[in-house]
């Protein structure tokens, strides 16, 4: 484990609020927020990512906007790139405030963690890559979600490495997405001081709700026909994000966009459910109740437990 930190992370579902506070206890704690979010590291996903714009920043943001948005980018070079900028800030007198709500990313960065890679020769292997050569990865993902349908959240359907891995657990009786979870009692690779931001689950889907509706507003649609031209398509990963997957559908014509909207509202919501179960089931999270907290009241709160020695 690194002799340094502890450093603070912020973390919870979408819409509650990490982003505020994250760049407020940087602000007071002379620190530089580095996001931990999975489709943040896409070019030009601002909207639909919910980016804190460049002229709403009270710090320095790093660790979005570094990969183009046809490129695939892994967790594997995510967990090396954030260190790298995590340990530059940390040799600078900066401290790192890490931010978001990509629980695998966070868990990538500061646990000692690797990833299953899984081998060459076998049978089951060798029948798993005829499905994607004969039939098309999504075939192979569909195979995983009758299965294993947590394990087919966590992985893209065009990482087929990583479904045939998962689809090789499933046949010893183990569980991807389980075992995923176990990293989190993983050693340590840097001392973290975590606090989790929660809502009442009603007030925390009305903020999805009008959230959806103002990217909305602020032109995600343009976006992503922005995106398209720049190489975003349903087979990339950032294509399959929340927010730009529904809205190629309805590009398409698969939908209308009203039903884009609903879509994504309704994925969202989803997806944030599963933010608090990964996050509940780590220990070290101290949760803050956001309900009645500012973004202010919520940053003392973590400066005056983790800082107030040093000041």
């Amino acid at each position: 484990m690194s002799d340094v930190g502890p450093l603070v992370c912020i973390v919870g579902p979408t819409a509650s609020g990490k982003s505020a506070v994250a760049d407020r206890i940087a602000q007071r704690v002379s620190g530089e927020v580095v996001s931990v979010d999975a489709m943040q590291v896409y070019k030009g996903m601002d909207i639909g990512t919910a980016k804190t714009p460049p002229e709403e920043r009270l710090c320095a943001l790093h660790m979005v906007d570094i990969c183009p948005i046809d490129a695939n980018y892994s967790v594997e070079r995510f967990q090396t790139d954030a260190r790298s900028c995590i340990d530059g800030l940390l040799a600078g007198g900066i401290r790192p405030i890490l931010c978001g709500g990509t629980g695998l990313y966070l868990n990538a960065v500061i646990d000692e963690m690797d990833f299953p890679s899984g081998f060459r020769g076998d049978s089951r292997r060798e029948a798993y890559e005829e499905v994607a050569r004969s039939e098309g990865p999504q075939r192979l993902h569909e195979m995983l979600r009758e299965r294993d349908p947590e394990s087919a959240d966590e992985i893209h359907p065009n990482n087929t490495r990583r479904v045939i891995r998962a689809l090789e657990m499933c046949d010893e009786g183990k569980s991807y997405a389980a075992s995923l979870r176990t990293l989190h009692a993983r050693a340590q690779h840097y001392r973290a001081s975590i606090y989790g931001l929660e809502l009442p689950r009603e007030e925390l889907y009305r903020r999805i709700d009008r959230r959806v509706d103002d990217m909305f507003d602020k032109g995600l649609v343009e976006e992503v026909q922005k995106l398209v031209s720049a190489g975003l398509s349903s087979d990339t990963t950032a294509g399959q994000a929340i927010g730009y997957k529904e809205i190629l559908e309805a590009l398409s014509g698969s939908c209308s966009m009203d039903d884009a909207r609903e879509a994504i509202k309704t994925n969202t919501r989803r997806y944030a459910k599963r933010q608090i179960s990964w996050f509940r089931h780590d220990a070290r999270v101290k949760w803050i109740d956001m309900q009645g907290e500012t973004a202010d009241s919520a940053a003392e709160h973590v400066i005056s437990e983790v800082f107030d020695a040093a000041f």
